[in-house]
């Protein structure tokens, strides 16, 4: 069963508008942008990840990407309760003009204002202005509690920022 809109917004803070509640989810807004600077190091027991270079908007607040991977954060802070999830799908007017936003699933009890990546596979490139809406959150109750929630090094991420 997923949440519509109307309720689903209970579990979000720090929305821009309140356009951004839609019929069975919550929009997230673009807050920052991010250029990969180096590798990815993942192991069984070892994890190192890589470096970013914030990509600052112009003076008009808008940002001009080229072809390329970059990583998003969002403006609004998620807390997903214990008996929910939330997916997190892009806004289907990036898809029709050659960008791609690809997100994880938020697991019961993360906190945080969350990230995902942004693929520009558009020639042209992409124009965007800051805080407009690039995914859709939508939260699924789940048929019982988890015997454990989110407890990752993710969770309370970008809270500060």
């Amino acid at each position: 069963m997923a949440l519509p809109g109307d309720e689903a917004v209970n579990f979000i803070t720090n929305l821009v508008s309140q356009g951004q509640i839609q019929p069975a989810g919550v929009d997230l807004s673009l807050r920052k942008v991010f250029k990969l600077k180096s590798h990815l190091t993942l192991g069984r027991e070892r994890r190192s990840l890589p470096e970013f270079e914030e990509v600052e908007p112009g003076s008009d607040g808008w940002w001009y990407l080229s072809q390329g991977v970059y990583k998003v954060m969002f403006n609004e802070v998620v807390s997903v309760p214990e008996d929910y999830v939330a997916l997190c799908f892009p806004r289907s007017t990036l898809l029709r003009s050659g960008v791609l936003l690809v997100c994880t699933v938020w697991d019961p009890g993360y906190v945080g204002r969350g990230e995902a990546l942004l693929h520009v596979m558009n020639p042209y490139g992409l124009k965007i202005e800051r805080c407009t809406p690039v995914a859709q959150l939508v939260f699924v109750k789940l048929l019982k509690k988890p015997s454990r929630t989110y407890k990752g090094i993710y969770r309370g991420e970008n809270l500060d920022k």
